[in-house]
């Protein structure tokens, strides 16, 4: 009989991927009949000793063994495992570390935002009424309706007064949520009642925290998208350092905080860091799913708190289009993205009270026209390039004219507000026609809706961000059209980037960015307002160029470069440069930040303190007062009367009323006056000096001088314009208290910057 003694090396799983050959086991075989060689034959001493010794031998070798095994590299397994786990803390780390830069970042710009408001105009130290006067641009408005819902004895009854609301307008009962656009004040008032902040803060502050609270929230998702794109918390921090530099051009909250657009476009932000990180490809599911809620709740909020976001969300979704018609991101993705655009207009349909704007609203034309084009169109995205190309051109014809037809159809079957002065005041602005009619030439002369001036850009410059804005667009433009041109010729667009590929034009969030950018900023060349949606994110789109190593990977691709490692010069680069700039900033513009916090501004009006305190004392509370849209504002807030218009330009009856009321610096008769102010029964009217004696720079846009042109009071001679008529200039005329006039109006109030008349309600003939 034979015994079998196996010994085999241990194996551990991966052993595949090692070049170390595998042991073969060792066969020991005995013989139970005598030892095999002849020499010792018959010597059973020998068998024992022998037998002794194999088994030593057996001790050294699993000695050695365990010896050899000790001194082995540790498995693969395992040090994937390690490698794992410390990837998993380091990416923890610098999470953790970029979310506590981005929130100290918000709150840091709240605080600075409070203290210069302080500082600017001496809030703290302020009466009532002298705070409620520095909410300039008629914007005291808005903040009425948030004291109203205080004063009432619940916020239901306050709701549902605002909604059938008898004592704003003159004569008229409007719905002041969907007119105004007064969710914000809801919510704020009922945030202030249901936290039993009575006995801690005063109403007015706890309204204008709530509005720097969210520019807190504007800055931080500014750092988030920032840091979203470049994979460093770095250009999160540059971002919010041009952004705050750039004040002037960024935001209009030191000015007026109660505008819609100061409460919307923090939500607007957010929409579009959880848009970049959606459309992201190395993204994980649940981080995909919480961007798709982030994107849906912000949307409607959004959507429901300005009058104006769903013109926005239309150009947001022209670039998401240009990305679907260019196969750039995933057809499930788009699909999500009009699921969120569709159900947020639905939504926001039924808040706003069935608002029939929504339904005729170019964003939801788009909608409708891109998913029938594409239901008829399904292959468009299949063929040659030359095919592709003809497809492209035949789905943009198909979309805009279903989108163009639609709309047009629902404003002849629903009751759609008057539209037509929008499409004339476009005829005008871009030279297509020209007009008399005041309304048009007046939106004309408004300030946000003027050309920019150069000092724009030459203050964008001077903060450094414009010409490496130029220099980020530049690269990021050209990469992707290349994107494009290879996705039109058929090739498959790289899901998994690495860096030395050098491609940053392949990633959706970016080209995203491109198109947003370039289509905001073409708009913000035509209308000064829309600086405000383009320069945030001129800054943020800046910062994460110069910080990101994709971006100097690809310049250096194009410029094949060998000298230097370029993976290595890339990596270098996206720090030196934003550490550079960084510096430079810090050095030239903190001093300046530090300096508008410690200089006090002088801020006092008294001229129209005085008016309002007349206006409490001495008007009776049903007292109707006609003046310019502005001013009523502040009589509006201050005294509560009713007025004939309100400083809102999106309605064509209340810029009608508008005109009505300006009349009185027209060259127009006492008589003519008197009935146009009886018929929207009028008690008192408020003549302003600074617009009957108004000095403009700008030809042809002083009020008296769109009026003349409206009326026909205006003679051509020689190239120059001059007003002529048979009557005197009324605001003029009727301060030399002579009849007619004093048989229409009796003067009760004046100042160096301020007239009241009475309009009298028994006319007394006077000669």
């Amino acid at each position: 009989m034979t015994e079998f003694r196996c010994r085999k090396t241990e194996t551990v799983e991966g052993d595949e991927e090692e070049d170390e050959p595998k042991h073969e086991p060792e066969l020991h075989i005995a013989s139970a009949n005598g030892p095999v060689n002849p020499e010792d034959d018959g010597s059973a001493e020998g068998g024992d000793d022998k037998q002794q010794k194999d088994e030593g031998e057996d001790e050294e070798e699993d000695a050695q063994s365990k010896e050899e095994e000790s001194r082995k590299p540790e498995s693969p397994v395992k040090r994937s495992n390690k490698s794992s786990t410390s990837g998993f803390l380091q990416r923890l780390v610098r999470v953790f570390f970029g979310c506590l830069a981005a929130v100290a970042c918000g709150m840091l710009y709240a605080v600075y935002l409070s203290t210069y408001h302080d500082r600017k105009f001496w809030f703290s130290t302020r009466q009532e009424l002298e705070r409620e006067i520095t909410f300039q641009e008629g914007s005291g408005l808005y903040y009425y309706y948030y004291k109203h819902l205080l004063t009432v004895p619940s916020f239901e009854r306050g709701f549902y007064e605002l909604t059938l609301d008898n004592n704003t307008i003159s004569g008229q009962t409007i719905n002041a949520v969907d007119l105004l656009s007064l969710y914000p004040e809801l919510i704020t008032s009922f945030l202030y009642r249901v936290t039993g902040s009575q006995d801690v803060v005063e109403p007015i502050y706890f309204y204008v925290g709530a509005v720097f609270g969210l520019q807190a929230v504007y800055v931080t998702a500014l750092f988030v998208c920032s840091w979203v794109m470049s994979g460093t918390w770095v250009a999160g921090m540059l971002a919010v350092a041009w952004y705050v530099i750039n004040r002037p051009d960024t935001t209009k909250v030191d000015q007026a905080i109660p505008l819609r657009d100061n409460w919307a476009l923090p939500y607007f932000s957010c929409q579009v860091a959880a848009l970049t990180g959606f459309l992201s490809n190395n993204i994980s599911s649940a981080a995909e799913m919480f961007c798709y809620l982030t994107m849906s709740a912000t949307t409607f909020t959004f959507l429901l708190v300005w009058e104006h976001s769903h013109y926005v969300l239309f150009i947001q979704g022209l670039c998401l289009f240009l990305l679907d018609s260019f196969d750039l991101v995933p057809t499930r993705k788009m699909a999500d993205i009009h699921k969120v655009y569709l159900s947020s207009l639905f939504l926001a349909y039924l808040f706003q009270f069935q608002n029939p704007t929504l339904l005729s609203s170019p964003l939801l034309s788009l909608m409708i026209g891109s998913v029938l084009a594409r239901y008829f169109q399904q292959k468009m995205k299949m063929g040659p390039l030359v095919a592709r190309v003809m497809k492209l051109f035949l789905h943009f014809h198909l979309v805009f004219t279903t989108g163009i037809t639609f709309s047009y159809l629902v404003k002849k079957l629903l009751p759609v507000s008057e539209s037509d002065f929008i499409l004339k005041f476009l005829e005008v602005k871009f030279g297509l026609n020209t007009t008399t009619d005041f309304i048009p030439n007046f939106l004309m002369c408004q300030e946000g809706l003027q050309s920019p001036g150069q000092d724009l850009f030459l203050r964008l410059t001077q903060a450094s961000v414009f010409p490496f804005y130029l220099l980020v667009l530049s690269v990021c433009l050209l990469s992707t059209l290349q994107t494009i041109y290879r996705r039109l010729s058929g090739q498959p667009m790289k899901t998994n980037l690495k860096l030395e590929d050098g491609r940053i034009g392949e990633q959706p969030e970016v080209i995203y960015h491109v198109f947003h950018t370039l289509l905001f900023g073409g708009l913000a060349l035509l209308f000064d307002g829309m600086k405000y949606l383009w320069t945030p994110y001129v800054c943020m789109f800046t910062a994460f160029g110069v910080c990101s190593p994709e971006l100097w990977m690809t310049v250096f691709k194009w410029l094949k470069l060998k000298s230097i490692h370029p993976v290595v010069l890339s990596l270098i680069l996206s720090t030196a440069v934003p550490t550079i700039i960084g510096f430079s900033l810090w050095r030239e513009y903190c001093p300046r930040v530090l300096s508008e916090l410690s200089d006090l501004s002088e801020f006092y009006d008294p001229d129209t303190v005085e008016l309002i305190s007349w206006i409490r004392s001495q008007a009776p509370l049903a007292a109707v007062f006609a003046g310019s849209p502005q001013l009523l504002g502040t009589v509006k807030l201050c005294s509560g009367s009713a007025v004939t218009s309100l400083p809102l330009y999106s309605d064509i009856n209340l810029l009608k009323r508008t005109e009505d009321t300006y009349q009185v610096y027209a060259m127009r008769s006492a008589e003519d006056i008197y009935k146009i102010l009886t018929a929207q029964k009028t008690n008192y009217v408020i003549i302003e000096e600074s617009i009957c004696n108004e000095l403009s720079l700008i030809k042809g846009c002083r009020i008296k001088d769109l009026l003349d042109i409206s009326n026909g009071h205006v003679v051509y001679d020689k190239g120059e314009m001059y007003s002529f008529s048979k009557h005197g200039r009324f605001c003029q005329e009727i301060k030399m208290n002579y009849s007619p006039y004093t048989n229409y109006f009796t003067r009760v109030f004046w100042n160096r910057s301020y007239h009241i008349y009475k309009v009298n309600s028994v006319i007394s003939f006077q000669y």
